[in-house]
């Protein structure tokens, strides 16, 4: 074989490789932003102190979170908010799944004096999947 057609050929099997590495990154990425449900529950663990959810749920000293993907926030009967959540309530915030994460990642920052003590949680991959948990308790 000549150098030439050699070239050609490492330069083919290099492309190919690198198709099939941005393939599989890109399948790995699209799976970890849906986030695993399971891998969700055991995050909800850091939330059982305070929050229930699924069949029976009552509000303790947070609300209940059943149906909280795309709610209103503050809008649970009978729980008493904070001064702080109830102001961004009445300036529009909806519990989707961007303003979720910001405020799973670091509560006290996205609501300056709130109510809940949690500090947040550090990996991203944990908050993925407590959302994709949370979507399992859609009304």
């Amino acid at each position: 074989m000549k150098k030439q057609e050699q070239g050609k050929t490492l330069l083919a099997r290099v492309g190919i490789a690198a198709f099939v590495l941005a393939a599989s990154v890109t399948m790995t990425t699209g799976a970890n932003a849906a986030g695993d449900p399971a891998l969700g529950e055991k995050v909800f663990k850091k939330c059982k102190t305070c929050h229930m959810i699924g069949e029976g749920a009552k509000s303790k000293q947070g609300p209940l979170l059943n149906g909280i993907i795309d709610r209103p926030a503050g809008t649970v009967e009978k729980f008493r908010y904070s001064k702080a959540l109830k102001a961004k309530a009445a300036e529009g915030l909806v519990w989707d799944e961007a303003s979720l994460a910001a405020y799973l990642k670091a509560p006290r920052k996205f609501i300056p004096k709130g109510k809940m003590a949690f500090a947040g949680l550090r990996k991203e991959k944990d908050v993925v999947n407590l959302l994709a948990y949370l979507k399992t308790f859609q009304e």
